[in-house]
């Protein structure tokens, strides 16, 4: 059974922004390799490094996590097979609950129920968000046309 993600973050400090802007662009470096692991290394407490394998794609997200970071965002880490409560996935989605169950209710995105309560899986809640920004950008570009067409004095 899957546990329910929480998403509890804290914005990061100006040391932690420094931190992050500076690993950023150093593990940014290394990752145009073909490589399915790199190897890096971790230094502990006395300063005695231990080498260790991680998948490329592992790097990749590290790199992303940093720039959002750096640009003082926190960060949640989410499993794409993650269960979402109906709440955490308005958040998500920065609507209300109640629009939310309507969306579940009417279809427009799927869910299950464990027990009496309702399930997101996060893998259909993005593709869902990535559907209704791609319809947004379409209405944008649509609405730029039309104005430009009427000549509306928007350049």
């Amino acid at each position: 059974m899957t546990q329910p993600t929480t998403f509890e973050a804290s914005l990061p400090v100006a040391r932690e922004v420094a931190a992050a802007t500076q690993g950023q662009r150093e593990l940014a470096a290394f990752l145009s390799t073909q490589s399915d692991t790199q190897r890096i290394q971790i230094f502990d407490e006395k300063n005695e490094a231990h080498a260790v394998e991680l998948p490329t794609s592992a790097l990749r997200l590290l790199v992303d996590i940093l720039s959002e970071l750096a640009d003082g965002n926190a960060v949640k880490v989410v499993p794409i097979h993650a269960e979402l409560t109906t709440q955490e996935a308005a958040d998500l989605l920065n609507v209300s609950r109640p629009h939310l169950v309507k969306l579940l209710e009417t279809g427009a995105l799927p869910f299950h129920k464990a027990g009496k309560h309702r399930r997101v899986c996060f893998a259909d809640l993005m593709a869902y968000k990535a559907a209704q920004e791609k319809r947004s950008a379409e209405a944008r570009q649509e609405l730029a046309e039309q104005a430009q067409a009427l000549q509306m004095g928007y350049d």
